[in-house]
């Protein structure tokens, strides 16, 4: 009767102790399980599975990383590396309809800004050149300049206009390399039509990619470049913006 009054007590010393380390959770797999729950939560605003996040991750870890912007999206590299032509399709598709979704958003909040500057300031331009010290006189024309962070192109053109397909080649290649500026694309003939702008967008291949990081914005000009440079100016127009000073790009015209 002892030993088993003894072997018991052996048994409840010891259930305490090993009951309470199973329950204990380590910082390693606290931050595992954090990791985790993030790594979920990213691939369902991304609408990809966790291991599509994961083969996503693992690319970017080698080539893919590499010689790809750091703003390239999970769909992109999905795409790229896809195995089938189907699976090549569908993630087409996918980023098709993000960025439809995106660029829907985008130039809504455009109109609304606009419509804003024009209840709040109805006698007052967007882009007033008096204010910056240009006068009545227009800004002074250069070529091209050399770009830097913080910079940003303002391309005018519209549907149908050789001369301004012309004039973007050139800008929005330089854009698909560009380090810290931007392009913003004004046009006028949209009627603020969204899906004028967006049938344009495509026809001129403009990288999805960068229009989600703004590195490049898509706009109806909506009496912008009236604005700037007085209602007869030609078209195409290419502004360069840098810090409050506004130069108007020489295009040979």
């Amino acid at each position: 009767m002892r030993d088993r009054r003894s072997l018991a007590l052996l048994l409840l010393a010891f259930s305490g102790p090993a009951m309470a380390l199973e329950q204990t959770t380590t910082p390693v797999e606290a931050t595992r399980a954090e990791r985790s729950a993030e790594a979920r939560a990213q691939a369902q605003a991304w609408g990809v599975t966790e291991t599509q996040w994961a083969r996503y991750r693992a690319l970017m870890r080698g080539l893919r990383g590499a010689l790809s912007v750091p703003t390239i999206s999970p769909i992109e590299v999905l795409g790229i590396h896809a195995e089938t032509d189907a699976e090549r399709t569908r993630y087409a598709e996918q980023l098709a309809r993000l960025m439809h979704e995106d660029t829907t958003r985008v130039l809504a909040f455009q109109r609304a800004y606009h419509q804003a500057w024009r209840r709040l300031y109805p006698d007052t331009r967007v882009i007033d050149l008096a204010l910056l010290g240009h006068g009545a006189a227009a800004p002074a024309q250069s070529p091209l300049p050399a770009l830097r962070g913080g910079d940003r192109l303002l391309f005018f053109g519209k549907h149908g206009c050789e001369p301004c397909d012309a004039a973007l080649a050139p800008v929005l290649a330089r854009a698909r390399d560009a380090e810290g500026w931007g392009l913003d694309i004004y046009l006028l003939d949209t009627d603020a039509d969204d899906a004028k702008v967006r049938a344009w967008a495509q026809a001129h291949a403009i990288p999805p990619a960068l229009v989600a990081a703004r590195r490049i914005t898509l706009n109806h000009d909506a009496g912008t470049l009236a604005q700037l440079l007085g209602p007869d100016a030609a078209l195409p127009q290419i502004l360069h913006r840098r810090g409050e000073a506004f130069t108007v790009m020489d295009l040979g015209q």
